[in-house]
């Protein structure tokens, strides 16, 4: 019986012409054998490793403009200095300073007990004795953004959401307004303060911090993440009815104007008139972890790809390293450098700022000329279980402003299945990097710059995504 169905489906695949005529795949783009020892090789990494560890254990934290941040960059001046980069320099520039106070919650009634929660970046301060207020609960941005202004005023705003697990970490786009737009929004109609869950996918007790934008002509309140247990609770104490009153103490602070920077390193190349290949990550972080996959796996990568690269010999490319500062409260690193290298002629822009997972996917944004490149990175990282995306390559909030002229793009995205269980957390340790990921990161880092930064072909601009 089976042979027969076996023989019947092949005499029908025959039968059918677009079966029959199928045009087999065309064969994969060559790679120089060079190009494949360096990768392999380089899944036997310690340099990503040895960095993250040094910057998570010698400095820690590193909230941008603070003198933990200063510290940072004078450990990443000699810590790139002593790996035989080149041109090694920082590019200061000035920042307005938030600073983290005290802070707590506690529901006052109908059931009193205490919460988990963390100031958002730019939150107001309540008085040193606290808030009291009325919560007004809210399950989602829509639920709160249609809901009357008398819902409001003089409450505390409470926004739910449930973001998604997702491997492209989709959902933070999506869920996220409640904490990019939500403080701006209920201030402006009239909330004494707010409390949104927070912005991640675990369900541990540690509240997600980030940044929040009062624009001009706003005046901030009070703004805060509980963690998802304690934001979970909530919710359960205001369904069961009547009024639920919330006690807010936030102290933090803006200290004024302090000076943040970029550091920055390079791999001279060959041809100058070729473009610089940038890569790179942030080097400042939130406060409550020491930073670890947000970004100091980052920048470890990428550094030891370039290092990779130059020590087997001088790419055609320049290959600049950039630690941009000052990322978390705005992207302001990526702005500064943007301005100041305006006139420099920049091939790609490549940054990993998505935790130390492995890898699974690619997108460029190239000129039509040089795509020949993007068909040789397929083969180069299909060893290391990475597919072609079908996307727009151009993601990164301190490569966006050099994208923004007109500057090709190569991506390397990681899975962000457990990223935002971290994401902005007490628990951005040194314990949540995988070493072997780590290594695999480095060896796609390391395989996409011995394709780029030597491509022969052309690299010109691309329209801004």
């Amino acid at each position: 019986m089976k042979r027969f169905v076996l023989a019947a489906l092949t005499a029908t695949a025959l039968a059918t012409p677009t079966l029959a005529q199928r045009t087999p795949p065309p064969p994969p783009a060559q790679v120089a054998p060079e190009i494949e020892r360096l990768r392999d090789a380089a899944l036997n990494d310690t340099i990503a490793w040895d960095i993250v560890e040094g910057l998570t254990t010698e400095v820690g934290q590193r909230l941008a403009g603070t003198e933990a941040e200063e510290r940072a960059r004078q450990w990443a001046v000699a810590r790139l200095t002593a790996l035989g980069f080149k041109n090694v320099r920082i590019e200061p520039y000035r920042m307005p300073v938030w600073e983290r106070g005290a802070e707590s919650a506690e529901i006052v009634s109908p059931f009193p007990q205490k919460l988990t929660l963390a100031a958002l970046g730019n939150s107001a301060a309540t008085s040193a004795a606290g808030l009291t207020a009325e919560v007004a609960v809210f399950p989602s941005i829509a639920a709160f953004q249609s809901a009357p202004d008398s819902a409001i005023k003089g409450r505390i705003v409470y926004i739910g959401n449930a973001m998604p697990r997702t491997q492209d970490g989709s959902g933070y786009g999506a869920y996220g307004t409640a904490r990019f737009t939500g403080p701006a929004l209920a201030a402006q109609r009239g909330a004494v303060a707010i409390v949104i869950r927070s912005i991640g996918t675990d369900h541990h007790r540690f509240p997600h911090t980030g940044t929040t934008n009062f624009p001009d002509g706003v005046k901030p309140i009070p703004a805060a993440a509980l963690s998802v247990p304690d934001a979970e609770q909530l919710e359960r104490i205001a369904a069961r009815g009547g009024p639920v009153r919330m006690k807010l103490v936030l102290t933090p602070r803006m200290v004024g104007s302090r000076e943040s920077g970029n550091v920055i390193a390079e791999v001279p190349g060959s041809d100058p008139s070729a473009g610089i290949v940038l890569v790179g990550g942030h080097l400042d972080s939130w406060d409550q972890g020491t930073g670890a996959i947000d970004d100091a796996s980052g920048i470890a990568i990428t550094a030891a790809a370039a290092k990779r690269i130059m020590d087997a010999g001088t790419p055609r490319r320049t290959i600049r390293v950039v630690w941009f500062g000052a990322e978390e409260v705005g992207g302001l690193g990526g702005a500064a450098y943007a301005k100041a290298h305006a006139s420099e002629r920049h091939a790609t822009a490549s940054e990993s700022d998505f935790g130390a997972d492995r890898i699974w996917r690619f997108e460029v944004n190239l000129p039509a000329a040089a795509l020949p490149i993007a068909d040789r990175l397929q083969t180069a990282l299909a060893p290391l279980g990475i597919a072609r995306g079908s996307g727009l390559g151009g993601d990164g909030t301190d490569i966006g402003p050099t994208l923004k002229l007109g500057t090709a793009a190569i991506d390397l995205n990681q899975s962000g299945w457990d990223y935002f269980d971290t994401h902005h957390t007490p628990d951005d340790v040194l314990d949540r990097v995988d070493p072997a990921a780590l290594r695999q990161n480095v060896a796609a880092w390391t395989a996409m710059l011995a394709v780029v930064a030597n491509a022969p072909e052309p690299i010109d601009a691309v329209r801004p995504r």
